[in-house]
This record gives C-alpha cells, structure tokens and sequence, in this order.
C-alpha cells in the first residue's frame, strides 16, 4: 500500500515541462492591436483602388487608343492624305493651294511580317538617298500605335516614283499626297509655312495664320484599309474618305499687299537697306490691310531663309519691339493738354537745345539737343516741327513750364495700351517694355533723373513699342478715341480694346498738330502735301544699338476728317524719316486713294 503511495504521488518530467508551458501561456497571451485590422483593411482597400483605377483608364480612357491598336495589328492602313484650307485674301483670292504630289509610305507592320527591313532600308538610300539613320529618327517619331502606314518621303519625281514601284514591295507604296503651294513672298508674313509631323502623317502650321488657324486649316486624312485574317491573309478592303480643311479668308488688301511688297522691296535696295516693316490697318474696325516684314522669304523654299542672317523668319510687325523716337510725341501732347500741364497757347522757346543747370558743377550744364533750331513753338508747331526741347519740358519740366513727371507718363502710356499686347490673331506677340524707375536704379545702381524723362518723352531710352501698338495709339487720336482689336481673320467681328472718347477734345487739338506736319512748309512731312487726298501723321527717328544706328518711322491716316487706312513704315538702320519711311508712305497712301477711295463715297468699314 505504502509503495503503491509513493508511485502515486511521483511526478513526471513530461508532466512538469507541461505544466511549465501552460503556465506561460495563460501569463504571456495578450489580445491582438486593433490597429493591425485597421492597417490591413487599409492596404487591401488600397490595392482594390489601385487595381480598378487601372482598369478604369485601360479600358475607358484610353480605349480608343488600344482600339486603335488592336485594328493596326490587323488591319494595313495606308493613309490618304487630305487637302488643307486655303488662305484668301479678303476678296477671296487664293494666297495658298494644294498641288498634288507623289509621297512614300512605309506599312511597318508589312515590313516586319514580311523580313522586308533590309530591302526597305536600301531602297530609300539607293532610290532617295535617305541615310539608315534618317528612316529610324521617322520611324522613332511616328505613332505607331494608332497606324501602320508612315510618310518617309514627300513630293518624290517621278522617276523615283517608278523605281520604287518596280522593286514591289508590298511594305513600300507611293500614294497620292498634297504639298501647300505659296502664291508670292509678298504675303509670307501674313500666310507663314507649314510643317510635315511625322507623329500624325500631316500637315502643320508652324508660323502666321498657318500655326494659328492650324485647326481650321488642317483636314482630317482618309486611309484606305485592308483587313487581314489571324494568319496574316488579306480579306477585304474599304476606304475612308479624307475631309478637307476649312479655308480662311483674310482681311488682307490683296493687290495693296502685293503693291507693298513690290515698292518697299524696290526703295530698300536703291537705299542699301534690307531690314524694316510696313502695316495698315482700317481704324474702323482693326482690320488689317497690308503686314510685311522686312526682308521677307519665300515659304515654298525656307532653305535660304534659314541661314540668312537678317532672320527672315522673324514677324517684326509682331514681335519686334522699337523705340518709337518722336512718333510718341501725339499722346505726350494729349497728356500734356488733358494733365493741364499745358494748353493750346502755351509757348516753349528751342535755341536747338536745353541747359539743364549741375547742381555739382554750375559752369558744366548739361545740355540736351533738339534736331534743329525751333524758336517759340506751341503744341502744333512743335507736333509740325517734331521739337524736342518742347516735349522734353511737357515731360519733365524746366523752369516755370512744369511737366508731368514718369510716374504720371507711366500712367498714360498704359491708358493707350503701351507695354501689353494686342491681342492680333498671330503667335509671338511682343508686349514691349516700359521703363520703371525703380528697376532702372536696381540695373544701373544710379537713381532716375530728370533727363531720363526727358529721353522717354521723345520716345527714346528704355521706352519700347510694338508696330501694333503703336498704331493702335494713333488710331485712338485719329479716330476719336475708339480703338479696335487688329485682326487678319475676316470672319472675327470688330473687338473694341480701348475706349478714350472722354479725350476727344484733346485729340481735336492733337489731330491738327498731325495735320500741319503734312500741310505747313515747316512740317516734317511737308513732300505729302500734294497727295491727292488730305493726310495727317507724325514722322520719327529713333537712336539704336547705342546711338550708332536710326530707325526710320512715319505714321499717318486718311481722309483726315474720317479715317479709313492708318499705315506705318519704318526702316531699319536708315538715314532719317524724311528721306526714307515718308517716301514709301507716300507711295502706298496714293495707291490706296487711287484705288481703293478715289470716285467712292461710301467705303464700307466692313470691306
């Protein structure tokens, strides 16, 4: 009994480990963070988002691109390529046309099924003189997802179009294409050029209303598809016509333009000259009649455009920018008369300069030049006779004759629009630049003085315009103060810009100052007096390239009492307004009279 106690009692080493074990479960069990539900709940919403966002713009957003792709794969597209719209002018005169051409096309899915590459490749060197290199710059351009068929040649001869016929080739075909054909280099400013994209088989603005209408212009290509079966078998064949695109008539004077062009180009070459702009503009309604740039370039050719270092390419009328030397003097004089500063008989006395005292060394003033000796001038003398000293002092001041002041010049050059674009239907507009005297101080690290006010108020040191603008600024003069946006496309509606009918007084009194520059023997453009119809402008030379250049300019308008043409000239690196820009003004206002006023009555603003 007792033995069978003590068996009883023992226990064993399992027993003991086991015991140990549970023990420490039931002390070390702790409940679970529900943080870690959360977090992974987090993540797998987190998955589920990622993987439906997918699949949403797969098969939503970019469905018509993987459609797209998957009808490349099975279908061979050869593009037919459509025609573009043509540009008028405003009588309906075409300034472009399409010319039908040869152009090669690559099938690179018929290329690749077919171990064409090589043959391909050597065809277009041997036959077109394309380099390896070239064909795969186009083929790394091209939207190979969305078409088979690639352009790697356009406007080919005729002989090259038979030798490639002839190698058969199913991956190389010539098909029919167009190429745009520019009537003259007369309107290349106006018209630009367009660009073949690789990426999308067509046409593209690329300068002028080309690049602007670029959307109204460009057609939509049409393709001629063969469909193939899974293992390649052509099966059926249909066609997509192409559309043409919408074409744009212009406001452009047609045979002005073209008189322009012939008698700018003519008096620039007899002066040794290259460079320089003309503008005309209808102040009716901001139609533009005639825009070239100086020199100009033949779009049909770009290639000797592209090295000319004069920059052909580049639209002065839009995006140059210009001092406009005393042509700025009409809106000092609207300022000056409407500030009070000074009225119809105020009278300012030019010896041909003004001393302006040294504080620092009296017996050293400084001495500002007028072009010539004035005497006593009043406003529309000084407008007449382009006096400087004049205009210096409605400006900045002198003496007793107090002056406006840059900050309130600043004001007025902003209420004509000055130093903002126009808003013309071109890309690249300039804004011009006004000059500020605290960024002045901040770049020259010397404060603004008084004779830089009077350098602006002749419209010379920092103070720089667009042709836009300004002759827009004398359109507000001219035209009583309404000012409309200037456009080339005819079917835009007239857009009023700037409304300046409360200086309408003022603008009587500017507008016969204009007048006496034509009409008086004194006046600057005294050699259009005997234009056959009244004119009024304002004649300016303008300092360059650190005094060593002028800019020629002259601005004028017609009939005086109701203006129907402003036009602007300017010459670069000229001699003086006189014997270079007023000519050409002259040329062109007794063109427009004679054919476009003269025995007319009522020239409709609308054209």
């Amino acid at each position: 009994m007792r033995r069978r106690k003590l068996i009883d009692n023992r226990i064993s080493l399992d027993d003991i480990v086991a015991d140990a074990k549970a023990g420490d479960l039931e002390t070390k069990e702790l409940p679970l963070n529900p943080f870690a539900f959360k977090a992974v709940f987090g993540v797998v919403l987190l998955l589920i988002i990622i993987f439906a966002s997918r699949i949403f713009y797969l098969s939503v957003i970019q469905h018509d691109l993987f459609a797209k792709r998957a009808l490349a794969n099975i279908n061979e597209e050869i593009p037919i390529i459509a025609p573009r719209g043509v540009i008028t002018d405003r009588f309906g005169t075409p300034l472009t046309s399409n010319q039908p051409i040869f152009s090669v096309f690559v099938n690179i899915s018929e290329m690749v099924r077919n171990g064409e590459e090589t043959r391909v490749a050597s065809a277009l060197q041997n036959i077109l003189g394309m380099q390896p290199s070239d064909f795969d710059n186009i083929l790394a351009q091209a939207n190979l997802t969305s078409m088979n068929g690639v352009v790697v040649a356009r406007d080919i001869t005729r002989d090259q179009s038979i030798a490639i016929q002839s190698l058969d080739l199913n991956s190389l075909q010539v098909e029919n294409d167009y190429k745009l054909d520019y009537q003259s280099p007369a309107f290349s400013t106006v018209v630009g050029y367009v660009g073949y994209s690789s990426a999308d088989n067509e046409l593209k603005g690329r300068a002028g209303l080309e690049a602007y209408y670029n959307n109204l212009l460009q057609g939509v290509n049409g393709a001629t598809v063969i469909s193939h079966n899974a293992v390649g078998k052509p099966q059926a064949t249909s066609t997509i016509n192409p559309k043409m695109g919408q074409n744009l008539q212009t406001t452009i004077d047609g045979p002005f333009q073209q008189f322009a062009y012939q008698d700018m180009s003519a008096r620039l070459r007899q002066m040794g000259k290259t460079s320089g702009l003309e503008l005309a503009v209808d102040p009716r309604n901001g139609q533009v009649l005639s825009m070239i740039s100086f020199p100009t370039y033949d779009a049909n050719n770009l290639g000797p455009a592209l090295v000319n270092s004069n920059n052909p390419l580049f639209n002065r009328v839009v995006s140059g920018t210009y001092s406009p030397g005393s042509t700025i003097k009409p809106l000092m004089a609207t300022a000056g008369l409407t500030a009070g500063v000074i009225t119809p008989s105020t009278t300012i006395f030019s010896p041909g300069y003004l001393l302006v005292p040294n504080p620092f060394d009296p017996s050293h003033p400084t001495k500002y030049m007028d072009w010539q000796y004035q005497g006593l001038v009043d406003v529309f003398s000084a407008l007449a006779k382009s006096s400087d000293v004049f205009f210096y002092e409605v400006g900045g001041g002198f003496g007793s004759q107090p002056g406006l002041g840059i900050q309130n010049i600043i004001g007025w050059w902003k209420k004509f629009g000055l130093g903002r674009p126009t808003g013309i239907d071109m890309y690249g507009e300039a804004s011009g630049s006004l000059p500020n005297p605290q960024t002045f101080q901040k770049k020259s690290g010397r404060p603004w003085l008084v004779g830089d006010t009077y350098n602006v108020s002749i419209g010379q040191g920092g103070l720089l315009v667009t042709p836009l603008q300004l002759i827009d600024t004398i359109s507000a003069i001219a035209d009583g103060g309404i000012v409309y946006q200037p456009h080339l496309s005819l079917n835009e509606l007239p857009k009023e810009i700037l409304n300046l009918t409360s200086l309408n007084s003022e603008f009587k009194l500017v507008q016969q100052g204009m007048q006496d520059v034509v009409s008086k023997p004194y006046g600057t453009a005294y050699i259009l007096h005997d234009l056959p119809i009244q004119t009024a402008g304002k004649s300016g030379s303008a300092q360059t390239d650190w005094n060593k250049k002028v800019n020629a300019l002259y601005v004028g308008y017609a009939p005086v009492h109701d203006p129907q043409i402003i036009i602007m000239v300017l010459v670069e690196n000229a001699t003086e307004s006189t014997l270079n820009a007023t000519p050409i003004f002259r040329d062109l206002m007794n063109w427009y009279y004679l054919n476009r006023m003269a025995g007319s009555t009522n020239t409709s603003a609308n054209g």
